[in-house]
């Protein structure tokens, strides 16, 4: 059951990213492209889907993690929503991912283990 919800979880973090993609396949306005964002975002994503099959996250903290990144792409879209991604948008969204980062590598390290 327990193994089940993880797999749940995962699945959702993976297809909230799968729909941003696709969404990125059409066309785009000139000054919405953020290549460095999205790059992060797929490799934020796994890291935690490893930290997820190694044990080193717990449900709670995937759980808390995929929301996080549930919010960046919110903000993201949001941004790219009036056709221009602004430098104040763009360093936002820097931001979040920095303290996503943080909170993965953080979350991974601090010996609680999946039960």
């Amino acid at each position: 059951m327990k193994a089940a919800t993880i797999v749940a979880l995962v699945c959702l973090l993976g297809a909230g990213y799968s729909s941003v993609a696709a969404q990125e396949t059409k066309p785009k306005a000139p000054g919405t492209k953020t290549p460095v964002v999205d790059a992060r975002e797929k490799n934020q994503k796994a890291r935690i889907k490893q930290g997820v099959k190694s044990g080193e996250l717990t449900r709670r903290e995937t759980r808390r993690l995929a929301t996080e990144q549930l919010k960046i792409r919110h903000d993201e879209a949001k941004a790219k929503s009036d056709g221009k991604v602004t430098p104040r948008e763009r360093a936002k969204l820097q931001k979040e991912l920095n303290r996503s980062s943080r909170d993965i590598s953080r979350l991974k390290h601090n010996n609680r283990k999946k039960n």
